[in-house]
C-alpha cells in the first residue's frame, strides 16, 4: 500500500512564493518551465520539480506548467479557495495595522474579530471587526463567529496569561508575533513570527557584504580569515 509523502514545511512555504510569482505574471504568459520558475526566484530547478511532485504531476516534459492550472492547484493545496475567519488578539500599532490591511481579504482571510483588554469602537472602514471585544469574551466569540485562526500581537508579558484561553478556545491555528515561542498541540497549529530573528538574519547578510565575517570568525573561533 502506497503512503502519501508529507511535504516538509519549507516546501509548503515555497508554494506561497510560487503562487505570488505566478500571480505577478502577465496574462499573456500561458506556460512556464521549472527552469524559468527557478531562475526568476533564485531556486534550483530540481527543487521546484521536487516541491510540486509532492502534490501530483502538474507539468509536461518539454512543455512546462500551465500557469492557470498551476495557480489553481496551489490555491487549492493551500486551502485559499475557502474563506478563513481570523481574529486578532492585541490591538496596538501592529494589531491595528493588520486589521486595516486589505490584502487579507483578497486571499480569503476575513478579519472578523478584534480582542484586547479594553473595549472601544473603531473606524467602520475596518469592516466587520469595527469594534474591540474584551479579551475574556474570546472563547465565546471564537465559537460564535467560527474563527479558524487567531493572530497574537500581544506584549511578551501578556502571552502567558492568554495562552490557555487561546489554546482551549476551539481555534485551530495561531499566528504568534509575540517574542515568546508557542508550541503546536494536537489540536492547534502554531506558527511563530520572530521579527528580531528576521532582522538578525538580514544583519548577518549585510555583515557578509561588509566583509566582516572573516574578522569575526578569527576573533571568536580562532579561524584565520584567509582559510574562509
Amino acid at each position: 500500500m502506497n503512503t502519501k509523502l508529507i511535504p516538509p514545511q519549507p516546501t509548503v512555504k515555497r508554494l506561497s512564493i510560487y503562487l505570488r510569482f505566478l500571480n505577478s505574471l502577465n496574462k499573456d504568459v500561458k506556460t512556464i518551465s521549472s527552469q524559468e520558475l527557478a531562475q526568476r526566484l533564485a531556486f534550483n530547478p530540481a527543487q521546484v520539480r521536487k516541491d510540486l511532485a509532492y502534490f501530483g504531476e502538474f507539468g509536461k516534459r518539454g512543455v512546462g506548467y500551465s500557469v492557470k492550472k498551476l495557480k489553481e492547484q496551489i490555491v487549492k493545496i493551500l486551502g485559499l479557495h475557502k474563506t478563513r475567519n481570523v481574529g486578532i488578539v492585541g490591538i496596538g500599532r501592529l494589531g491595528m495595522a493588520l486589521a486595516c490591511y486589505s490584502g487579507f481579504k483578497k486571499k480569503n482571510f476575513k478579519i472578523c474579530a478584534l480582542f484586547d483588554v479594553a473595549t472601544k469602537p473603531l473606524c467602520p472602514a475596518i469592516g466587520e471587526a469595527s469594534e474591540i471585544t474584551e479579551i475574556s469574551q474570546l472563547p465565546k466569540v471564537v465559537k460564535e463567529k467560527e474563527i479558524d485562526i487567531l493572530i497574537l500581537t500581544v506584549p511578551v508579558e501578556a502571552i502567558k496569561d492568554i495562552y490557555d484561553m487561546v489554546m482551549s478556545s476551539g481555534v485551530k491555528a495561531v499566528l504568534n508575533f509575540a517574542p515568546f515561542k508557542l508550541l503546536s498541540t494536537e489540536n492547534v497549529h502554531v506558527n511563530n513570527v520572530d521579527l528580531s530573528t528576521e532582522l538578525e538574519q538580514l544583519s548577518y547578510k549585510l555583515n557578509l557584504n561588509d566583509g566582516e565575517d572573516g574578522d569575526v570568525a578569527e576573533e571568536v573561533y580562532g579561524i584565520p580569515s584567509q582559510l574562509l
